[in-house]
Formats: C-alpha cells, structure tokens, sequence
C-alpha cells in the first residue's frame, strides 16, 4: 500500500476544523484567504529549503513559551545568516495580528516560517537573492486528536540516520526536512505512524518530528541532545524532571535499552506528551500511558496552565515568556 494512501494516525494527527478552510493567513505584510495565499516559485525555501521556522501553540489568549521559540528562531536564522528584516518585538505584533484577524483565542497552532526570500534565478548561491526575507504565518484551529495519548503511537525505526553536527546540525529548525521525510515513509509503509532514527554511530536519537524519551525501573532517559532537535518541549520535560525530584539522564542508549523499557514517549509543540505503544512490533510496558509518563504530562499541563496565569494582556492576545 501506498504510504501516502494510509490514514493518517499520529503525534500531529488533528480534529478537522471546518474553520480552518476560512482562515486569513500572513504573507509578508498582508493577510491573504487560504486559497490566496502564494509564494513565488523563486522562493528559497520552495527552491531549496532554506529557511527555518517554528511551531507555537496559542492557549487562552497566550502564545505559550514564546520567548523560547523567538529565541530558537533568531539563533537559527543567525546560523545560516538569514537575515529576518524584523525586531523581536515587530515579529510579536505581526503574530498577533494575525491572531486577531482570525478572532483566535484558544485551541490555535501557529506555523511561522522564514525564507531567505527571492532568488534572481534558480540557485543555491545567496548572493542571488533579490529583495528581503519571506515571511509566512500559518494560524489554524487545531487540537490534537485525544486517541493518540489514549493509545498510544506506533514507531519504526529507519534506516535514515540522523545527520551529524558538521552534515546538517539536528538542532537547526530549518526547512531542510528530506531526510525525515524518507525516514517517515518509511516508517507508514512498515505499518508504524512515526519513524524512530538513531544516530550517527547506532545510538537512539529521536524520531522525525518529535523528540523521544523511554522509562527503565522509575528512571528517564533520553539522547544526549547531541543528535536530536532542540525541542521546546524536550526541554520544558527535563527541567521538569529535575524539579520534580524524577530521575532523567541524557544519555546514550540503544535499541535494545528501547525493547526492554518500562514506558516510552515522545514529546512536541503540537501534542504535548504522547505515549509510545509499540516499537518495531514489540509492546511497551504493560499500560498506556504508563505511571511515569502520566505523572511527566500532568506536570507538563500544569506548566501551561502556569504560563497562562504569569502573561500579560496585550491587545486581545498575551504573549508569555519562555518559562
């Protein structure tokens, strides 16, 4: 079967929202409908992905952990010297008029996209680029579907390794995503709904939207971070841990430590928490979610229940610190 042909079941899996076929989306200053909504083929990014972008999600009127996201944003955008052409603070109001012009409050994911911008002619050569920086944000209602936490998700490992820091730096959100595509493909044509990679060197690195986390005899493990994305979450899940007197260690750890483990999860922007039911055909743990998981996404709902609470009000919609 065609992977493309299978339903869709995963991390990202979302509740239709008819509303979404009516949103205004921003291109470069101006709020476009959905169907108006266009780039130039000379585009960077549509060229060859060069870009990076974040994914944030809007509670209660509040853009959660923004500063974090800005931060990986600007950080990345200063490692390929993409040049955004807008302060911080300029980025901010432009979220929040788009947010406003779509009268959205809550149950939001937000998709923020920079492109280095227009290219003269087809090219990798940056020198060729004409004009400034595209900038696109994408607004949708969107709620994680409940039956991924409830049942967990379905990982196969691929043979699509991770790169190394010196290939294509993992911790890059950059619009460069062929390889994890190929490791998701698969990952649907072996039956699974995500794909598992590892690292350079065999290790267990993370999966190819999500960041990865097992349980063995109480304790967390995850990747040393060395070969993985520079998660929001990933990182909120950590510090979490360590203030809750719960034992994580960043770590190498094989596939064999992964078909031994107690529990597993996998951690994103969009859903949060999620459990891992099977890897490569083998079942994890004896329930789904496990204990730990379920007591790490209890303290995670709490987290954001806590930003909301610190935010300011600016104009209709709080933007909240990275927390």
């Amino acid at each position: 079967m065609n992977a493309t042909a299978a339903a869709y079941r995963g991390t990202h899996d979302a509740i239709p929202d008819p509303r979404n076929e009516q949103v205004l989306i921003y291109v470069n200053g101006e709020l476009k409908p959905r169907g108006e909504a266009v780039v130039s083929v000379f585009d960077s990014g549509f060229l060859i992905g060069d870009g990076v972008w974040e994914g944030i999600r809007l509670q209660d009127g509040v853009l959660l952990f923004l500063d974090a996201h800005l931060d990986r944003l600007f950080q990345g955008a200063t490692a390929i010297d993409l040049d955004i052409g807008m302060t911080r603070e300029a980025l901010v109001e432009e979220l929040k008029r788009t947010l406003q012009a779509n009268a959205m409050w809550d149950g939001v994911h937000v998709r923020l996209m920079v492109t280095r911008g227009n290219k003269r002619t087809p090219s990798q050569d940056p020198r060729l680029t004409v004009g400034s920086a595209t900038v696109v944000v994408i607004a949708e209602h969107k709620v994680s579907n409940p039956k991924a936490r409830e049942t967990g998700v379905k990982l196969f490992t691929s043979s699509v390794r991770r790169p190394s820091p010196d290939v294509l730096d993992p911790k890059l959100n950059c619009h460069s995503k062929l390889h994890e595509v190929i490791a998701l493909n698969q990952a649907l044509l072996a039956g699974a709904d995500e794909a598992l990679m590892l690292d350079p060197n065999g290790a267990v690195s993370t999966c190819n939207a999500t960041n990865f986390f097992i349980v063995r005899k109480g304790e967390v493990w995850t990747s040393t971070g060395q070969y993985c994305m520079n998660g929001i979450t990933r990182g909120n899940v950590i510090r979490l841990c360590h203030e809750n007197s719960i034992a994580i260690f960043e770590r190498d750890f094989s596939l064999t430590d992964v078909y031994g483990a107690d529990e597993a999860f996998v951690t994103g922007t969009f859903g949060g928490l999620t459990p891992v039911a099977v890897v490569d055909g083998r079942c994890v743990g004896e329930s789904v979610p496990g204990p730990v998981t379920l007591r790490i996404g209890q303290l995670y709902a709490r987290l954001r229940e806590s930003c909301v609470a610190r935010s300011g009000e600016v104009h209709g919609v709080r933007a909240a610190g990275s927390d």
